[in-house]
């Protein structure tokens, strides 16, 4: 139940639907035991049983409140038979009708309450769990499946929704409904009613008993729904690859094993679950038969119970049965609901391992340099990064080469803070960037990769995500730079085309050349470009080159290459190996030597 506590919170805002679905409930269990309790006069009149009284009972306490009910409906009775005994049927009838109209109507009020409380609370927990989605840092999605993240954002939300929220409708209406319908049935018969309570308890006990390994079960289908839909996201996403390698067979068979887990884990879960109504009804009906014989002979032999009261306690004892039933299925709610609460709360619980220190700075703008001093890094066991220091004065353009796996990217993603050094710092104008907030660090820097991350929108809607308050001719303006307009501008609807999903329907040079206009169009002091041509073929990149060095001009640039021949203009060229700066300097200064980067630069002329 801990888990559940937890979820109440998102319930605050909507308390007002919940209080009147707290009032719609307690009238509908009142109505619904007075329902059957309106059958008794109608039944005394139909078996002629009712005792003629002239005079109207006086009310003589709690203690006689029974003989004072029974007197009064009599009495009641009594006077409209002394108008005619059509009226006192038809009468009866409406009362009857009109009770159990009143029941569905607040019955029917508790579920329209409770709706938007439920509605409510399944969308502020989706829209926290996407805020922090976002929040949390590229890191925590290097160890995680992105369809494990998809299905607790979907499934295991709706799950909540189903299982913990549909139990505040059962908090008050169903025990409410026992709880008067017991009233009723030690007013007509405490004997009897404390007979029928002894077996409550052993058939609460069986119930217990089959939900005990309910939620070990719910994990593990919600666990194996997210990894089935892991692989239906990198199926997707790899769908050249899986049929230019004939891999179908290898995904299919991978993906039925996991739906075979699911088809496992889902019938164990399910058969439990579905146990839970049967079992409760058949131990109720038990129950009922042992109450026939038991108030069979109170009626029979003992004559201590009138034939029609009887009939009203057996009514009000089988009207017990139903919300007992509820609540049986709602503990099996609880154990499912909790699996997913908890998968929920973890992603909502989990602290960023990169925040904002107190009172950190909000940098304005860059006036001096970049500082990197001794930096030390590691994705996991092994440095990537040594004791690597550099620095970028501003206006220069700085050139980061290497092989493959040399650390050069590392340091992209730690520039733009993705990632948090082991060791050393990274200033900029002297600022540590680990006490300059996020936002306005990022805001000084803009991001050109090497693949290009474009969203299904339009062209406008992804160059708007750099500054959404871009008017057309800005955005125009940027295109221009980026040598991108001359084919938007012949696209079907221009700016306003779709480009389809990750920009799939645009060639890969045109795709980097949007990159390179959004980072244009947010017209940044400092320009992180991490080989942003390394994928493209030659008439391409010349575009984007040439769009590139637009871009650079009057900027601080890094820029992170594979094709050493679009760097060399660089202020400086830095040379990395295993995480080492081993030479740099300008690219005549550095061929002149006849060094690392002579090298690289006769391995790609060969190439």
């Amino acid at each position: 139940m801990k888990y559940f506590k937890k979820i109440l919170k998102y319930a605050r805002p909507y308390r007002g639907y919940a209080w009147m679905n707290i009032v719609s409930n307690i009238f509908y269990a009142l109505f619904g035991t007075l329902a059957m309790i309106s059958l008794f006069p109608m039944l005394s009149v139909l078996f002629d049983n009712t005792k003629r009284l002239e005079v109207k009972p006086v009310w003589g306490g709690i203690t006689n409140a029974k003989e004072y009910v029974e007197n009064y409906l009599n009495y009641f009775v009594t006077q409209k038979a002394n108008e005619g005994t059509d009226d006192v049927l038809i009468f009866m009838v409406i009362l009857v009708i009109a009770m159990f109209l009143l029941k569905n109507l607040f019955g029917y009020l508790a579920m329209f309450f409770i709706t938007f409380l439920r509605n409510g609370v399944l969308k502020d927990l989706r829209n926290d769990l996407y805020k922090k989605t976002v929040d949390l840092p590229v890191s925590f999605y290097s160890e995680k499946r992105k369809g494990d993240t998809i299905a607790r954002i979907t499934s295991d939300v709706l799950e909540i929704q189903h299982s913990f929220l549909s139990i505040l409708e059962l908090i008050v209406r169903e025990p409410l409904t026992i709880l008067f319908a017991i009233i009723a049935m030690l007013i007509i018969s405490t004997k009897l009613t404390i007979f029928v309570f002894i077996f409550i308890p052993i058939s609460g006990f069986i119930i217990s008993r089959i939900g005990k390994s309910l939620k070990k079960h719910s994990d593990k289908v919600q666990k194996e729904q997210g990894f089935f839909l892991s692989i239906l996201e990198e199926t997707l996403g790899g769908l050249k690859i899986i049929k230019g390698f004939n891999a179908e067979n290898i995904f299919n068979n991978r993906f039925k094993e996991s739906t075979s887990r699911f088809f496992g884990f889902s019938n164990s879960l399910l058969n439990r679950q579905n146990l839970a109504s049967p079992m409760s009804e058949f131990l109720g009906i038990v129950v009922i038969a042992i109450l026939l014989w038991y108030g069979g002979q109170m009626v029979l032999v003992e004559k201590s119970l009138q034939p029609e009261l009887f009939i009203v306690y057996m009514g009000l004892a089988y009207q017990i049965l139903t919300p007992a039933k509820a609540i049986s299925k709602a503990s099996y709610g609880v154990k499912k609901g909790n699996a997913a609460a908890e998968r929920v709360l973890e992603i909502l619980e989990t602290e960023s391992a990169i925040r904002d220190i107190p009172n950190a700075v909000e940098k304005q703008g860059f006036e001096q340099d970049i500082d990197i001093n001794g930096i030390s890094f590691k994705y996991e066991d092994e440095w990537v990064l040594q004791d690597f220091s550099l620095k970028v004065p501003k206006g220069h353009t700085i050139a980061l080469v290497g092989q493959s796996g040399s650390g050069k990217s590392t340091i992209a993603n730690l520039i733009t803070r993705f990632y948090d050094v082991n060791k050393g710092s990274i200033s900029i104008d002297g600022h540590d960037i680990k006490k300059i907030t996020q936002r306005s660090l990022r805001s000084l820097l803009g991001l050109v990769t090497q693949d290009s991350i474009l969203f299904n929108d339009t062209v406008k809607g992804n160059l708007l995500v750099a500054k959404e308050s871009a008017s057309d001719e800005e955005i125009i303006d940027a295109l221009k730079v980026a040598n991108a307009w001359e084919f938007v501008q012949n696209l079907p609807h221009g700016i306003n085309t779709n480009i389809g999903d990750s920009g799939n329907k645009l060639s890969g040079g045109q795709k980097q050349r949007l990159s390179i206009a959004r980072a244009v169009l947010k017209n940044p002091p400092i320009m992180v470009l991490d080989e942003a041509t390394s994928a493209l073929d030659t008439e391409s990149e010349r575009l984007v080159q040439e769009a590139l060095e637009n871009m650079m001009k009057n900027r601080t640039s890094i820029v992170i290459a594979h094709r050493l021949s679009t760097i060399q203009n660089a202020d400086t060229i830095v040379v990395l190996s295993q995480g080492k700066i081993v030479e740099q300097g300008k690219h005549k200064e550095l061929l002149d030597k006849k060094g690392t980067y002579y090298n690289l630069v006769e391995m790609q002329s060969l190439a």
